[in-house]
C-alpha cells in the first residue's frame, strides 16, 4: 500500500505539473482570468482554472491506485468532480455565494452518503462520544468548512497549494499507522496534485488555483481527515486535524470573527487575511508563504509526533525522555504561534500610530483612527 501512495503522489505531480500550463492557456482563451484589484495581491492579470491541473491529477492517479472497491473512494472522485465543476464555473462567470455554498454542500453530501461520516470519537479522559444522528449534518458542516477555509488562504502566490502539500503529506503516515491505508495513498495523492500544480504557483505566479482548485483541495483533505483519523477510536483523531489544518483554521476563524463583529456578510471578501496582514506590515509575497508554510510544517510535525512518539503506554503512565520530547514539541510549536500571532497583532497598528503621530496628538483621536482602520480593513504600511 505504501508502494501504491508513493506512485500515486507521483503521478499526480507528473499530471498536474503537465497539464497546467495547458489549463493556464484554457483560462486565457475563455477569459477565466484574475484581474488586479485593490484587496488583492495579483501584481498583474493571471489566468484561473489551475485546479481543473489538480482535479485531472487527483482523478488520474485516483483511479490509478485508490481502493476503488470501497465506496468511500468511488464518491471522494465523484465529489471532486461536482465541486471542480462548481469553482470552475464560478472562475469563469461569478456565481452568487448562495449557488456556490448549494455546490459545497451536494459536493459533500456525494461523500456522507457514501459512508465518509463521523458517528463517534475518542476523547481523552472521557472514552467514546456518539453523534447519533447528527452526525451525518455536523460532518457536511465539517467538509464544506475546510473547502471554505482553504479557500480564504487562497490568495498568494503558493500559500494554498503549500500549505495543503504540507498537509497532506502530515496526513499520510498517521492514516497508514492507523491502519486507513485508502486513506493514506488520497493523502499522498493530494500531496503530488497540489506540488505539481505549485511548480507553477509559486512566486510569481503564471496560474492561479482558482475556486475550484481551492474547494477542491479542501474537500480532499476534508475526506483524509474523515477516513484517515476521525473513523479510528484512536485519542489522537480528533486533535490531528486540528493541529495540520491550525493555519487555515484559525485563519478563517479570524476572519469570520471580524465581519461577525462589524456586521459584515461572512461572504464578502476583505483584507484581513493573514496574507494581507503580512503584506501590510511589509513582507514580500515569498517572505509571507515562507512563514506561513514554516508554521504549517511545525504544527504538521506536531501532530506527527503526537502519534509516533511513545509517550505513554496508553495507560495512564508517561515515559520520562519521550514526554520531554514532546514537551519542547509543544512547546515550538506554541511558541511558532505566539509569535506569528503577535507580529500580525492589530495593536501593533495602534503603537505604530503613537510612534508617528504628532506630540500633540490626543491619544483618544488615535483611538479612533484605529477603530477605523479595523472597520475598513485598512491599514497603514509599516516598513
Amino acid at each position: 500500500m505504501v508502494d501504491d501512495a508513493l506512485l500515486g503522489l507521483l503521478v499526480a505531480f507528473a499530471v498536474a505539473a503537465g497539464l497546467t500550463p495547458l489549463v493556464a492557456k484554457l483560462a486565457i482563451r475563455i477569459g477565466a482570468v484574475d484581474q488586479p484589484r485593490a484587496r488583492g495581491l495579483a501584481e498583474k492579470p493571471t489566468p484561473l482554472l489551475g485546479g481543473l491541473a489538480i482535479f485531472a491529477g487527483a482523478e488520474i492517479a485516483g483511479f490509478m491506485f485508490l481502493p476503488l472497491d470501497e465506496d468511500p473512494y468511488k464518491a471522494v472522485l465523484a465529489a471532486a468532480a461536482v465541486i471542480t465543476l462548481v469553482g470552475a464555473i464560478d472562475d469563469w462567470r461569478a456565481l452568487p455565494a448562495s449557488w456556490k455554498l448549494a455546490g459545497e454542500l451536494l459536493a459533500a453530501l456525494v461523500l456522507v452518503l457514501s459512508g465518509t461520516s463521523v458517528e463517534t470519537f475518542t476523547l481523552p479522559f472521557i472514552g467514546s462520544v456518539s453523534l447519533g444522528s447528527a452526525g451525518e449534518p455536523l460532518t457536511v458542516l465539517g467538509l464544506v468548512a475546510i473547502m471554505n477555509a482553504v479557500n480564504f488562504t487562497d490568495g498568494v502566490d503558493g500559500l494554498a497549494a503549500g500549505v495543503c502539500a504540507i498537509s497532506a503529506a502530515a496526513f499520510a503516515p498517521i492514516a497508514f499507522d492507523l491502519g486507513r491505508d485508502g486513506a493514506g495513498i488520497l493523502a499522498c495523492i493530494t500531496c503530488g496534485a497540489a506540488a505539481g500544480f505549485l511548480v507553477y504557483n509559486f512566486h510569481p505566479a503564471s496560474v492561479f488555483m482558482g475556486d475550484c482548485g481551492a474547494l477542491l483541495l479542501g474537500l480532499l483533505l476534508g475526506a483524509t481527515i474523515i477516513e484517515g483519523s476521525l473513523k479510528t477510536n484512536a485519542v489522537i483523531a480528533l486533535f490531528v486535524p486540528l493541529f495540520v489544518l491550525a493555519v487555515p483554521f484559525m485563519d478563517t476563524t479570524f476572519v469570520v470573527l471580524k465581519r461577525v463583529k462589524y456586521r459584515r456578510p461572512v461572504y464578502q471578501a476583505d483584507t484581513n487575511h493573514f496574507h494581507h496582514r503580512f503584506a501590510r506590515i511589509g513582507f514580500s509575497q515569498r517572505r509571507t508563504v515562507a512563514y506561513l508554510y514554516a508554521w504549517t510544517a511545525t504544527m504538521a510535525g506536531l501532530a506527527v509526533a503526537l502519534r509516533f512518539v511513545p509517550y505513554s503506554d496508553d495507560h495512564g503512565h508517561f515515559r520520562l525522555w519521550p514526554t520531554i520530547i514532546m514537551a519542547v514539541l509543544i512547546a515550538l510549536a506554541l511558541a511558532a504561534s505566539v509569535y506569528v500571532v503577535y507580529t500580525l497583532e492589530i495593536l501593533k497598528f495602534k503603537r505604530f500610530r503613537m510612534r508617528a503621530a504628532d506630540p500633540g496628538t490626543d491619544e483618544h483621536e488615535i483611538d479612533r483612527q484605529v477603530e477605523h482602520d479595523l472597520e475598513t480593513g485598512e491599514f497603514p504600511r509599516v516598513r
